[in-house]
């Protein structure tokens, strides 16, 4: 899997993360190839965490890591106050019936069957994500996503719910995003159909928004 740096700073730098490989390293030995080993190693003068935000293992795009202590600071400072824009699209397995809308549905880890997350109005944190259909074939739908909160599997649990949920409120799309192996079904998919192609930040040095874009490769 190639790592590509779309464009670096001494500050930062973005990566097109292909899908399959992990962001951070994990446990055990087998999962120590990671964005953040690559990026060492491309820049061996880099400090720091690195990290500023993550995506799935499973999910390709764009991915902005911190090459000091003072950047990685400022960037997580504006993914934390939703200062970061981010959108994906993602192939879905069933045909979406709205063209656009907003998901509003908190969600939370299920402790019983980690790392699944579940929606819960009680307990759940904040979750807003933003859609628009691209385009619909026989059996899927292409789909814009704009997330405004930053949960794990936010865009994946959103797809996935049902239009309504068993307690009454209004849910998610109800077609689950191709090739999820957590809240998908069996239809068949070469990889998780989900891709991050658009990131804006402010750049930490000099105070001018950064866009950066790159296509989904499904």
């Amino acid at each position: 899997m190639q790592l590509r740096i779309v464009r670096s700073t001494p500050l930062w730098a973005v990566i097109d993360k292909p899908s399959g490989l992990l962001s951070v390293p994990g446990k055990g030995p087998d999962k120590a190839d990671c964005v953040v080993a690559r990026v060492r190693r491309e820049f061996p003068a880099a400090t720091g965490t690195l990290m500023v935000h993550r995506l799935d293992m499973d999910t390709s795009g764009l991915l902005l890591v911190a090459l000091d202590a003072a950047a990685q600071r400022d960037l997580s400072l504006q993914f934390e106050e939703r200062r970061v824009h981010k959108e994906y699209t993602a192939l879905l397995s069933g045909l979406v019936a709205p063209d656009t809308g907003d998901i509003r549905v908190p969600i939370r880890l299920d402790v019983d069957r980690r790392p699944y997350q579940i929606a819960d109005f009680e307990q759940g944190r904040d979750a807003h994500t933003r859609f628009r259909v691209l385009d619909r074939g026989t059996t899927t739908t292409r789909v814009w996503f704009q997330p405004f909160t930053g949960r794990s599997h936010q865009l994946r649990v959103h797809a996935a719910l049902p239009r309504t949920l068993p307690c009454g409120r209004p849910g998610g799309l109800g077609c689950p995003i191709l090739g999820d192996p957590l809240y998908g079904d069996a239809t068949p998919a070469p990889r998780l159909m989900l891709h991050a192609g658009v990131l804006q930040f402010t750049d930490p040095a000099t105070g001018n928004p950064v866009r950066l874009e790159s296509p989904a490769p499904f």
